[in-house]
């Protein structure tokens, strides 16, 4: 979808997938190649080392630099992605909280999800009802943040925020038949190994990467690491994978609907004509108000 609206209007495409950032992992997160890419430039791809983290706020700041360097050319910025934290701090901004602490991490860490969870809920019943229950990385860094601010995460969110000005965003949730959705994510996950995702992470873990990389935490790459240690095999792995992505888009349902409540949602895949038409018609609608 966003080749064709990009194609149609003019852009240039910016990454909005937290694990497409990392340079190498490709397969695994379906990283359109760059033939594929039908000429259109891209932003925010292949832009990380592996071995070093990249934050929600490192997004922001640079989809900001490249949205400008777009608009300043006359082109028109054409995000794509599912990571809607990522989408929610380029919009609205993020809170300037406090710096990590390795001990405390490491002792949160030490606690199982549940309890993380149920901990949180407690010091911040709004976060404990926005972070997923199995979500350790969140949940962990909720924790780090209200346990040293000895504030709720939420008025911290309200109090230090700056997202993005100057623009008017249009967001298209692509919402397919949840049934049929599934399927898919079934086939792709299928496909991605018959690609040579083992293969992909064989050849890393061979070039240096090591296992506990921030970008092995990936949907997906810590099955493809036990397959390849011997811990799990492959048709479990791959049912494994097919269960976490399905639960992870029916998040994003949730999660579009709940944060991102201006977003229109069209109920199809963007491989559909009628989808691109009705996307088509929408940018088509924004750009000549923005001329008006």
């Amino acid at each position: 979808m966003a080749l064709k609206v990009a194609s149609e209007f003019g852009g240039e495409v910016v990454n909005c997938d937290s694990q497409q950032v990392y340079r190498g992992f490709n397969i695994g997160t379906a990283k359109l190649p760059l033939a594929d890419r039908g000429g259109i430039p891209h932003h925010l791809l292949d832009i990380q080392d592996p071995t070093v983290a990249f934050s929600a706020g490192d997004f922001a700041r640079l989809a900001r630099e490249a949205i400008d360097d777009i608009s300043a050319r006359g082109r028109l910025p054409v995000l794509a992605g599912g990571t809607g934290f990522y989408l929610k701090t380029l919009l609205e901004g993020i809170f300037d909280g406090p710096a990590r602490d390795p001990k405390l991490r490491d002792r949160l860490r030490r606690r199982r999800p549940g309890s993380l969870h149920r901990i949180l809920t407690r010091l911040d019943p709004a976060a404990g009802a926005r972070i997923h229950a199995h979500d350790t990385q969140k949940l962990v860094r909720a924790l780090e943040v209200v346990i040293q601010a000895r504030r709720p995460l939420t008025e911290l969110h309200l109090s230090d925020t700056q997202g993005l000005t100057g623009y008017a965003p249009l967001i298209i949730f692509l919402a397919p038949p949840r049934d049929v959705l599934y399927e898919r994510i079934n086939r792709r996950t299928e496909v991605l190994y018959e690609e040579g995702w083992l293969a992909e992470v064989a050849g890393l873990l061979a070039a240096g990467v090591p296992p506990d990389a921030p970008a092995f935490t990936a949907h997906g790459y810590r099955e493809a690491l036990a397959v390849l240690e011997g811990r799990m095999p492959l048709p479990e792995a791959i049912a494994h994978i097919q269960q976490i992505t399905r639960n992870y888009a029916k998040r994003q349902f949730t999660w579009f609907r709940n944060q991102q409540p201006d977003a229109v949602h069209l109920p199809g895949f963007g491989d559909e004509a009628r989808i691109q038409g009705a996307a088509f018609a929408l940018v088509g609608e924004l750009l000549k108000n923005r001329g008006e």
